[in-house]
């Protein structure tokens, strides 16, 4: 079985998706559409910058979107790849959607942008934070971020996989947990340059404005199942598909979990489709079994020909 893969924020870089824009028609129009969308040149911020713009929240959020859905174009257009299930992290589960039929792509492209937005305005810049914590696990991370709350919130973020988890909150009480994490053993503890604190229930007005504007949007069923960060598990209910992104702003992305559900499935290969190699990673050592693929540029997608 197959299973296709989209990357979330912290993947962008500038030149993302030229290569492929440059070679086919397919995608130009993606970045085109997009462009059209959203009233302004992202395709220009994709393959040029200025780095700092590409950077920002609401444009890094649909900018790698469109650079994930021109890979997908590609990979179906050069390889005649159909995925039998997807997944994506935290944004890429938008991309994810796209891939399956759920969601249509200019759609998909507002959505990123305002949930952008809203992500980035729920927290006055400074008053939160996020943190990488390595070598411990679950259970303690919880009882961690429990610890270091007092009146503040300090929750899980990201459950990334082989020992690596995301905490996010109010600064204070991230930093308190940092210090905890290391009393606890754990084996790096790193602040992350990140502009708000996602996944945590500050970002409950993130969460609100998302839902409001999903109000509007139109949900198709889906041709594959989704396998969704929220629950982990596969979903092929579009009734759904509103709910579990909305809960996905607050809660926690459950990567090792959904990489774990894959495998059940009986994935036995996977292609990570967008800029970076981040998912590759992770999965690799969540699933060492699942041979994995990466289709970031043009020649990835011929690649996968001979592959």
């Amino acid at each position: 079985m197959l299973a296709l893969l989209f990357p979330g924020q912290g993947s962008q870089k500038v030149g993302m998706g030229r290569s492929l824009a440059d070679a086919l028609p397919s995608a130009r129009a993606l970045f085109a559409q997009a462009d059209e969308a959203l009233g302004f040149k992202l395709s220009t911020l994709c393959f040029e910058g200025p780095a700092e713009a590409l950077q920002a929240t609401a444009n890094t959020q649909p900018a790698i979107l469109v650079a994930s859905i021109a890979a997908f174009a590609a990979v179906r257009e050069l390889a005649g790849i159909e995925a039998q299930v997807v997944a994506g992290h935290s944004l890429g589960e938008y991309s994810a959607l796209v891939a399956a039929g759920a969601l249509d792509f200019g759609d998909a492209v507002k959505l990123t942008h305002l949930r952008g937005c809203a992500m980035q305005e729920a927290v006055p810049r400074g008053q939160g934070a996020m943190a990488a914590i390595v070598g411990l696990d679950a259970r303690a991370i919880e009882d961690t971020c429990r610890e270091a709350t007092g009146d503040e919130i300090c929750t899980p973020a990201n459950f990334n996989g082989a020992g690596q988890t995301v905490i996010a909150g109010h600064a204070a009480a991230v930093e308190r947990a940092m210090e905890l994490a290391k009393k606890k053993g754990a084996k790096l503890v790193k602040a992350l340059p990140v502009s708000a604190p996602f996944h945590c229930p500050l970002m409950g007005p993130a969460a609100e404005r998302l839902q409001r504007a999903l109000e509007t949007v139109r949900i198709q069923s889906l041709k594959v199942p989704v396998v969704t960060n929220v629950e982990a598990t596969p979903n092929q209910d579009s009734a759904r598909v509103k709910e579990l992104l909305v809960r996905q702003v607050t809660a926690p992305v459950r990567w090792e979990e959904s990489v774990q559900t894959l495998g059940r499935l009986g994935v036995e290969r996977a292609i990570e489709l967008g800029p970076g190699r981040v998912l590759t990673g992770l999965v690799k050592r969540i699933s060492p079994a699942v041979r994995l693929q990466n289709v970031e540029e043009f020649s990835d997608a011929q690649g996968l020909l001979s592959g």
